[in-house]
């Protein structure tokens, strides 16, 4: 069977070759009409666009090159996902990355997308304890997104969570329903988002007339036996707590052994003494499928996927435009637990 060329298509619309071009690259002042009418057509004909090929003629790319370090980072899958999907929607194709470590194997996924011709690279990153790009990100001589759930160092196209605001809304919206002793379980020292998010914390207790106690916010290694112990510990010295915000949805699970350990349950009346509110900073399925239902903050992850491909396309299409950083506020979504 001979292959549909575009000459045939374009015969077959009664149109000219550059019209059905137009048509395919979205490009000029072409009418619905013709636009409906070769793409019927196409569909017709069963011809096939040769996206490599049009790109090698015109010197162009349709390859974005994404790089995920941690597949265990829940917050980077769901931006991948999303990245993926809104790209896709633009016409563009994803050559995804996932280096080992920052020097040679990150170097060797930096070539191979130089080598694939892609146009631009959107990095994920998932680094919580430093807030800078390794070396060789920020040498990289294609357009550059990042996405990040810190504030990174200036000088790089970024979107970024707001952890102040998102632990300021957790911290307002429990004082709200009258709880005056609040603690923060989960999240090493070091962790920079627990830092930030301590910073609203701390800053909404003192706008309520409230004092800050360090040993209300115990850090520790975020998995769900470490946390359990800490909750533990937390309510056994100071039994007037009656609200956790849960570091990470490993903190939540953990927070639940701990708070049962010690005969006191998960709600959000404040009035029984035996309650123990929970909120978290992110949706996650198998911690919707606890009874009762977790009250969070959302991760804005699926929005931080559509702002990282918007601001790519843009970069691409005009590559003059100034760095750029894009914030995203997180929203509270008030369930069973608090």
């Amino acid at each position: 069977m001979k292959k549909v060329s575009i000459i045939d298509v374009a015969k077959q619309a009664g149109v000219s070759v550059s019209t059905v071009s137009l048509v395919l690259r979205q490009k000029g002042k072409i009418s619905d009409a013709t636009i409906a009418k070769v793409h019927s057509v196409i569909n017709e004909l069963g011809y096939v666009h040769n996206v490599a090929a049009a790109n090698l003629r015109a010197n162009t790319s349709n390859l974005i090159g994404l790089i995920l370090r941690d597949f265990s980072d829940s917050f980077s899958i769901k931006v991948m996902a999303s990245v993926v999907q809104e790209l896709e929607k633009q016409g563009y194709m994803v050559f995804l990355g996932q280096p080992l470590d920052e020097g040679e194997t990150l170097e060797r996924c930096l070539l191979s997308f130089k080598q694939q011709g892609v146009a631009g690279v959107i990095y994920l990153s998932s680094d919580v304890s430093r807030a800078t790009l390794p070396t060789r990100i920020r040498q990289c001589l294609l357009p550059l997104v990042v996405v990040s759930q810190l504030q990174m160092e200036p000088g790089c196209n970024l979107v970024m969570r707001d952890n102040r605001q998102a632990a300021s809304l957790a911290t307002r919206y429990l004082i709200g329903r009258g709880h005056r002793s609040i603690g923060y379980i989960g999240g090493q020292e070091s962790d920079l988002i627990r830092q930030q998010r301590l910073l609203g914390f701390r800053s909404v207790l003192k706008q309520n007339g409230m004092i800050y106690r360090e040993e209300s916010a115990p850090a520790c290694s975020d998995n769900t036996h470490a946390v359990s112990i800490a909750t533990r510990q937390l309510l056994e010295k100071n039994n007037t707590i009656t609200a956790l915000l849960c570091h990470s949805p490993d903190a939540m699970i953990g927070c639940i052994s701990g708070i049962h350990q010690v005969g006191r349950t998960i709600g959000k009346d404040v009035f029984l003494t035996q309650q123990v509110a929970l909120v978290g900073f992110e949706d996650m399925l198998h911690v919707n499928l606890t009874s009762p239902s977790f009250t969070y903050i959302s991760s804005a992850s699926e929005e931080a996927g559509r702002q990282a491909a918007a601001l790519m396309i843009r970069k691409l299409k005009q590559p003059e435009l100034e760095t750029q950083t894009v914030t995203l506020s997180g929203q509270l979504i008030a369930r069973e637990s608090a």
